[in-house]
């Protein structure tokens, strides 16, 4: 018994980890059940024995991805002072992580959300990803009199708006052309915003 739930999860593995790179390097376009498959080294059946269908091993990646950008952020903010100036840290990497990947980003930001299944949890996690990101510094900041609190959610949806839209425009639209431009952009709108505060 224990035996066939180790072999369970190692085969849910191989076919997540091909899916995410399929996802990080092609985007979502390039996701069928023959290219994970091919990807994974097993065939496309096999995958059907472990998942419901390629949505549901999205949502799998989803969860994944959410992970490797959160240890992306907590790796590159931790000697940042808590509070606003970690808040403006938190933005900055996370939008970092998204220009090294634009595939994620496609898949969290671009993709239309019926692609993504009907499930609830992938778009909520998608949607409230950032929130949470900063959430302990917002309350640092709101205790210490820094940040109203009647102010924060507005806050942070502003500065997620801004962040994915600034975003967007650079994947996508190449707009501004340079990435040194783009973060002097990004830098001025998040100190625009935070300053105001």
């Amino acid at each position: 018994m224990v035996q066939n739930v180790i072999q369970e999860k190692r085969m849910k593995e191989y076919f997540i980890e091909a899916t995410k790179e399929i996802l990080r390097g092609e985007g979502l376009r390039a996701i069928s059940v023959r290219n994970i498959s091919q990807k994974a080294g097993y065939s496309y059946a096999t995958l059907y024995n472990y998942f419901k269908d390629v949505k549901d091993l999205i949502f799998e990646c989803v969860r994944d991805f959410s992970q490797d950008c959160e240890d992306f952020i907590e790796k590159k903010v931790k000697n940042v002072p808590p509070g606003v100036e970690r808040i403006r840290a938190i933005t900055k990497t996370y939008s970092l992580f998204f220009i090294q990947y634009p595939g994620i980003f496609e898949l969290f930001f671009i993709e239309n959300t019926t692609d993504l299944g009907s499930k609830k949890p992938t778009l909520e996690l998608i949607n409230t990803f950032y929130a949470k990101q900063c959430e302990a510094d917002m309350e640092y900041a709101i205790k210490r009199g820094k940040i109203n609190a009647e102010d924060s959610d507005l806050l942070i949806d502003t500065l997620f708006n801004a962040t994915v839209g600034i975003l967007l425009n650079y994947v996508v639209r190449k707009h501004p052309v340079t990435y040194k431009a783009y973060t002097k952009s990004l830098k001025d709108q998040i100190d625009f915003i935070l300053d105001r505060h």
